[in-house]
């Protein structure tokens, strides 16, 4: 029998959710403020930094500086490229592992999983080389095989997750009918699937979005994206704080709202099929 919440343990649990969330986001909430600061302000004590003047200085060098929107419009498309290129690949192949497993088909799985342990440094130098072989290094094209390549273990184990739960029945009584192998997928598992697939397509454009390894070593200027942009302010004769902290902003600032209008959603995919 479910216990009672009592007004004094509601009101615990939600003094100690806020203040772990607060926690969590402080360090978004600090170089939000710091990015409204002087230069010469930033690198003051915190409650001088509070106290110190607003400005809009930092945003006004940051632009001039760089170009902004060809640094995020990069982001965009290798984020949503990316996605995109990776789900063509997953879902044949997490189809193929829920309603057609093999004997090896778990190993294969771990296999896959495992490529996430390995050390990304490990792989950079043949990957630069067959970059430069290929004439593929500083492009877009070169940059969304990569990032769909490093992220498609997560789909691909993410899709097969949602497709356990889609009764194999259906699938059957659609083959009964004729279906083929594409209207199975395309008409029948996909529609059924979407709060799974939505929230797999989010998670993966976030990964993206935010990949820097990647971005730093096999670009230069063509198809940098805004994770370029933010490097761009740390110098060897140091840390720029203010103007450091306003790139940040103007580069989280796309995902973040992305992320608030999509929290339903990718929450609601995330929880797909946990409840029967």
């Amino acid at each position: 029998m479910a216990r009672a919440v009592t007004p004094r343990r509601k009101a615990v649990n939600t003094a100690i959710s806020w203040a772990i969330g607060l926690l969590i986001f402080f360090p978004i909430i600090w170089v939000f403020v710091l990015s409204f600061k002087a230069e010469g302000d930033a690198i003051k004590a915190p409650l001088e930094v509070l106290s110190s003047p607003w400005t809009l200085e930092s945003y006004s060098i940051v632009q001039e500086r760089s170009d902004y929107f060809k640094h995020f419009w990069n982001s965009v498309i290798l984020s949503v490229g990316s996605t995109f290129l990776g789900l063509l690949v997953a879902v044949p192949a997490a189809w193929a592992m829920a309603f057609v497993p093999g004997k090896r088909t778990k190993d294969v799985l771990m296999w896959m999983l495992s490529t996430k342990m390995l050390p990304a440094v490990g792989v950079l130098y043949p990957i630069y080389l067959l970059f430069i072989q290929l004439g593929l290094l500083d492009s877009r094209l070169g940059l969304v095989v990569v990032l769909m390549l490093i992220n498609l273990p997560i789909i691909i184990w993410m899709l097969y997750t949602y497709f356990r739960e889609i009764p194999g029945e259906i699938l059957e009584a659609a083959r009964m009918d004729g279906a083929t192998l594409r209207s199975e997928i395309l008409y029948i598992l996909t529609p059924m699937a979407v709060p799974g697939i939505a929230s797999t397509l989010l998670l993966n454009i976030i990964l993206a979005w935010n990949e820097a390894f990647w971005t730093l070593n096999l670009t230069a200027a063509n198809a940098a994206p805004l994770t370029a942009f933010i490097a761009s302010y740390s110098s060897p004769e140091g840390l720029f704080y203010a103007k450091l902290s306003a790139a940040s902003v103007m580069a989280i600032a796309p995902i973040l709202i992305m992320g608030w209008f999509s929290q339903k959603q990718l929450v609601r995919g995330l929880t797909f099929g946990a409840v029967k």
